[in-house]
């Protein structure tokens, strides 16, 4: 009963560095040289990143070798890291952008749709059922949708960029980067009405 209440002393204690505090303090080691520091700041941040990276290329073995290469990449950066804002938060846009500059140069190598191909592909309004739709079948049909579709899906979908920040990431026009959002929620619904069809 003693060590519990000992814990709970220790979890409220208002000198206990925050979160954001704790990583800025491993930064800094890092950003000195220390090499443990940045392993601890690996550990605790790798999972989130690979999260996105994952939804953003659709392909396990390729968010893997973009989680190292956006570690590599903040390695090298810390100098240039202010703590201005979290890590946290640095850290994520730098591998979202890690993942855009490969998508960029992966871009040449596939057919890429133009804005009224894109737009055939508009879909109607959306409906709640489909909408809610959550879990695994949610994932991997995001994961089958065309690279740029996808793209721009998760990162205004889910990371709540506006279209003008996606469409300079990704060297495009607003309207491509509207029209490849609806073709993707459309692309979107057809396959998870599919996946929830009856036999």
């Amino acid at each position: 009963m003693l060590s519990l209440a000992v814990t709970l002393d220790a979890a409220h204690d208002p000198t206990a560095a925050s979160p954001r505090e704790e990583d800025h303090a491993l930064v800094r080691a890092a950003g000195g040289g220390d090499v443990r520091a940045f392993e601890q700041l690996y550990r605790k941040h790798a999972r989130r990143v690979y999260a996105v990276l994952w939804r953003l290329c659709g392909h396990e073995a390729r968010a893997e070798d973009l989680v190292q290469e956006a570690f590599v990449r903040a390695w090298q950066a810390l100098p240039a890291f202010r703590f201005e804002s979290a890590f946290s938060t640095w850290l994520h846009r730098l591998a979202v952008n890690t993942a855009l500059m490969d998508l960029r140069a992966r871009r040449g190598a596939e057919a890429l749709e133009d804005d009224d191909a894109a737009l055939a592909f508009e879909a109607t309004g959306d409906s709640a059922g489909q909408r809610t739709a959550l879990g695994l079948d949610l994932e991997r049909a995001v994961a089958t949708l065309p690279p740029r579709a996808r793209a721009v899906l998760v990162l205004h979908d889910v990371e709540g960029w506006k279209h003008e920040e996606i469409a300079a990431e990704l060297g495009m026009a607003v309207g491509s980067s509207k029209a490849q959002l609806h073709r993707a929620r459309g692309l979107l619904r057809t396959r998870l009405g599919e996946a929830h069809e009856p036999e």
